[in-house]
């Protein structure tokens, strides 16, 4: 099992930048396929980013479309941690962000994800 704990979301101007964590305790990430998912009011959680870690493959990322250039995710298998650095914000980037592991490594469909950690909110302003 793995426990989760975002932070590092807050208030930021469109065009400014903000960097997510996420802490996990327990298991390590490098045995998980770690995701970042959004989810804004009224609409469904979707998929950000994805990472995960393959012993003949290496570390190899995902982004959504809509974030691609912007977003990058990171992990550290050291200290435990997945990062999400976040550039050029734009407004509809606004919401709840939420790291997320999955036993079957990276993928984009939240429902294939068996642990989530409480969220952490971002909030772009114009």
């Amino acid at each position: 099992q793995v426990h989760l704990v975002e932070s590092g979301g807050g208030l930021v101007q469109a065009g400014g930048s903000l960097r997510l964590s996420c802490a996990a305790s327990g298991d390590s990430i490098s045995d998980y396929g770690m995701g970042w998912f959004r989810q804004a009011p009224g609409k469904e959680r979707e998929f950000v980013a994805g990472i995960d870690w393959r012993r003949n493959i290496g570390t190899r990322t995902d982004s959504a479309d809509s974030v691609e250039g912007r977003f990058t995710i990171s992990g550290d298998d050291v200290s435990n941690m997945v990062y999400l650095q976040m550039n050029s914000l734009k407004p509809e980037d606004t919401a709840v962000y939420y790291c997320a592991a999955n036993r079957l490594g990276r993928g984009t469909r939240w429902a294939a994800y068996d642990y989530w950690g409480q969220g952490t909110q971002v909030t772009v302003s114009s």
